[in-house]
């Protein structure tokens, strides 16, 4: 049997650690073969100082290739979401029905990729930033005041402490 992939697609410097490791490190405990893909190859910096090595950058992804993409958040992100790069990945795995997961300010790139009308989703916001929740609903989705939410193939979660439940539920879906 074929060894289930999943691919991370992070921002080249400050990705969020937590978000990419410990989802990385569920799915590959399970089994799941994981590529990191992000706008440019060499050595990734997290924002804590986590180091990851890029398999291939945006341009050369294969959604087809995989059984999950997911979006990791952290603040380096804000520069890509309105990137088209990332929202054709997002729209290609969408319509090829894969599992789509975003995390933390990353569900933001689902949203203006079209791909949340009708759905529920969460995003990492806070008392003084809502920003987040705006661009959800004005991408037609449905916010929810929860850690991670999973509606269809889409799973969402709000940030480094949804980290564990977010990889977990990614796995869910993978093992399906």
């Amino acid at each position: 049997m074929m060894r289930k992939k999943a691919l991370f697609i992070i921002a080249f410097n400050d990705f969020r650690d937590e978000e990419y490791f410990i989802p990385k490190e569920i799915l590959e405990q399970a089994g799941i073969e994981v590529k990191t893909a992000s706008t440019q190859k060499g050595t990734a910096s997290g924002k804590l100082g986590g180091k990851t090595e890029v398999d291939l950058v945006l341009d050369e992804v294969e959604v087809g290739d995989y059984e999950a993409i997911i979006f990791v958040g952290g603040p380096g992100v804000y520069n890509y979401l309105e990137d088209p790069a990332f929202h054709k990945i997002a729209q290609e795995g969408y319509l090829c029905e894969k599992i789509i997961g975003a995390i933390c300010i990353a569900p933001v790139i689902l949203a203006k990729a079209g791909i949340l009308k009708g759905k529920k989703a969460t995003v990492w916001n806070s008392p003084d930033y809502k920003e987040s929740i705006k661009e959800l609903e004005k991408g037609g989705a449905e916010f929810v005041e929860k850690e991670v939410v999973v509606d269809g193939n889409i799973i969402t979660a709000c940030g480094p402490e949804a980290a564990k439940e977010f990889g977990e539920e990614i796995l869910k879906k993978l093992r399906v």
